[in-house]
Order: structure tokens, then sequence, then C-alpha cells
């Protein structure tokens, strides 16, 4: 089965991403992976406080992950499964997408702010044209109904 890689985290921006993905694997039969990433910097502490960081990180994805998985499953009738990975966000996308052969496509959300895409967006376009899959790029201040009538 194809799935749609989206990424998860805190920009407003994901949540179009999400939407995206989630009415394109509806439509195509595809399934959902939602990828998150904790970046190393983040536990740059001692030990022990490193671990708890750590913990609650995972902690609040999972809990994030959960809204939009009910949704999805809920709205779309699919039923999507969380990966979490620690690293340098853009080379843990890439790695992804690179070990798991089923995803199909790459669904990033663009920003609509002054400052550009984002940094995913801005980075990931520069690795397009070798990765084994196209990325979706879904703009930020697109609405529900726009979105709606472009899937």
């Amino acid at each position: 089965m194809r799935k749609f890689l989206v990424v998860l985290d805190d920009s407003r921006e994901c949540l179009n991403a999400m939407r995206f993905a989630s009415m394109r694997a509806q439509k195509t039969g595809g399934g959902i992976e939602v990828l998150s990433v904790i970046p190393p910097d983040e536990f740059n502490h001692w030990i022990g406080v490193g671990d708890l960081m750590r913990e609650e990180a995972r902690d609040r994805i999972v809990a994030h992950f959960e809204v939009f998985a009910k949704w999805m499953r809920d709205k779309h009738d699919l039923d999507p499964h969380l990966v979490i990975r620690e690293g340098v966000p853009v080379e843990e996308i890439l790695s992804q997408v690179r070990e798991d052969p089923e995803i199909g496509v790459l669904v990033l959300g663009a920003s609509s702010e002054k400052g550009g895409p984002g940094p995913l967006v801005t980075q990931l376009s520069k690795s397009s044209g070798t990765l084994p899959v196209p990325i979706t790029i879904v703009p930020g201040n697109l609405s529900k109904e726009q979105l709606e009538a472009i899937c």
C-alpha cells in the first residue's frame, strides 16, 4: 500500500498537511504515516534531565498525534501510524523516506508567513531531485474548503 508521509510538528501549516494527506489517502486507498522528529539539541543536559525531557517530548508528540489520528479515523476511515525519530529533522525525514519502501509521497505544509515557506520546505526542496518519492507542498493559508476542492 502506498503511504503518505506527513511531518507532525508545532507549526500552523502542519494542520493543512495533515488534512491534505488524509483526504488524498482516503481517495486513493493509501495509508498515512506521521513522522515527528525530536531535535538532539533539546537534550543537551545532564543525563537524568535529558532522559526526562526526552520522555516528556515523546508524550507530547503522542498526545498531539492522537488528536489527528482520531480525526483521521472518524472522518476518513484511516488508521495512521506514528513514527518518532530523534536527530536533525531534515536528515531524519530523508532517512525515513529512504528506509520505508511503502512511502509514496512526502507531504509538507508551507508557511504563509513573510519569512518564507519554513525550514523543512526550504531544505527538503533542495533534495527533491534525489528523493525516491515526490514532495507535495501544501500552502498553509488554504482553507478546509479549498483543500477539499483540490482533493
